[in-house]
């Protein structure tokens, strides 16, 4: 893949870093001298000291052949610009990083695939960490739903039950959905109704409504665990 990315500051690094040792062909546009310089000195890629917000200066990082962009500036009147010009280059792909919710729809309205406030994600999963510890991995979806993981205990009232007895004595709910098994020293075990939940199992969960308490109890984790 060819993959142009716009800044080389907390968030662009990283994603260079995935993106050269992955095998793809990535030009970065940076204007900070010393993070361009650092760029190029460490990744496998080509490097343009410049400001993306100039059409000529994406024409010169190969918007002709790029199968993506990826902007990841920390101002988004910035993004938007260089989304628009990409729009115009034709680039396939355009994803940007938004700062500011508010700025979300305006995103949409130009065709970009977005990605949050990273900040407002590494927050809530630190606040996640502290508050819910029971909690693994999570990824919300719109308002309200979330997909999580957690682990079983002995104690919950999922334990030793079907999937189909579970939701027949209303302690799975009907937003509810078991998607992936974990077992210890087995196979991943596909969520099916005649599948019994044992202690020990960690489970991937799609809630409609979030990981709220009630919900993770059925797990066997309880508020003053």
């Amino acid at each position: 893949m060819y993959l142009i990315i716009v800044g080389a500051g907390d968030i662009g690094t990283p994603l260079i870093d995935i993106a050269t040792r992955a095998g793809n062909e990535v030009v970065v546009v940076e204007n900070d001298p010393d993070r361009a310089d650092h760029v190029a000195s460490e990744y496998d890629c080509l490097v343009l000291e410049a400001n993306a917000t100039v059409k000529s200066t994406l024409a010169d990082a190969g918007a002709d052949r790029a199968d993506a962009i990826v902007t990841t500036t920390d101002k988004d009147a910035t993004n938007i610009m260089i989304c628009l010009l990409a729009g115009e280059l034709d680039i396939p792909e355009v994803i940007s990083v938004v700062h500011d919710p508010e700025h979300m729809t305006l995103y949409e309205r130009i065709g970009v695939n977005t990605m949050e406030n990273p900040q407002q994600l590494i927050a809530e999963h630190l606040y996640r960490a502290v508050a819910r510890p029971a909690i693994g991995d999570f990824l919300r979806i719109g308002e309200t739903a979330e997909v999580f993981e957690i682990e079983v205990t002995e104690e919950a009232p999922i334990a030793d039950r079907t999937i189909a007895e579970a939701a027949a004595a209303d302690i799975l709910p009907e937003d509810v959905l078991i998607v992936a098994i974990d077992r210890e020293n087995s196979e991943p075990v596909t969520p099916r109704g005649d599948i019994r939940i044992v202690p020990g199992d960690v489970l991937t969960v799609y809630s409609g409504f979030g990981a709220t308490p009630e919900l993770t109890d059925v797990f066997g984790h309880y508020e003053d665990d």
